[in-house]
């Protein structure tokens, strides 16, 4: 006697991949929506999770609390995309393209003209962090995070100047470092642009040729 046997339904991991990757699109995108509307002390996650369409134990799952959802929303700002935000720093097309410039000053003029974008997408999300972390100290201990990632970023940067030859005499690669650090903040670009109304172009121009004239 023969038994009908079903086959086994095959696994399909790239639906399901897909279908985790648009849950935390959908997420991050709720939550910037939340942030910027309502502040980060105003934003609870119940919230974000029903504009989102899960459930509060996802956020947790994929973040770790509102915290690191606030820090990988700021995190999809600067990469220009959930998506792009995934790809390691050095393999995004831009960098990339940094990277592998063989010219000082072309170098920091491909550098200067990433800034305008990025300071535009996270520019609110940058006055919500500054004034939560003054009383939140789990989001001033992301805010660390964050600087710390982005000096450590251009400290990389300026050694492959310095490993080029490139710098100036006398200059060594800490203040190289921290002379991109401080002519390519938010902060100045929030001067500038925001407040002085300088247009981005001027300021992409403007920052081009201040670090060429004071790096190299």
């Amino acid at each position: 006697m023969s038994e009908d046997v079903k086959p086994r339904r095959r696994y399909d991991s790239s639906r399901r991949q897909a279908q985790a990757a648009q849950t935390r699109q959908d997420v991050l995108a709720a939550a910037r929506e939340a942030f910027l509307e309502h502040g980060y002390t105003g934003t609870t996650l119940a919230a974000i999770a029903k504009a989102a369409g899960v459930v509060v134990e996802t956020i947790y799952r994929g973040f770790g609390g509102k915290a690191g959802l606030f820090k990988a929303v700021v995190e999809a700002a600067v990469a220009g995309g959930t998506a792009r935000a995934e790809v390691p720093v050095d393999e995004r097309p831009a960098v990339r393209a940094l990277i592998d410039e063989p010219d000082p000053r072309r170098q920091l003029e491909r550098y200067a003209a990433t800034q305008p974008g990025i300071h535009h997408r996270m520019g609110p999300l940058m006055r919500v962090l500054a004034t939560a972390a003054a009383t939140d100290s789990e989001l001033a201990r992301v805010q660390r995070e964050m600087d710390d990632f982005r000096l450590a970023g251009l400290g990389r940067f300026a050694q492959l100047l310095a490993d080029r030859g490139a710098l100036r005499p006398g200059l060594s690669v800490e203040q190289a470092r921290d002379i991109l650090w401080t002519l390519a903040s938010h902060a100045t670009y929030d001067q500038l642009v925001t407040q002085r109304g300088w247009s981005t172009e001027d300021y992409q121009t403007w920052l081009a040729e201040t670090l060429c004239r004071t790096l190299l």
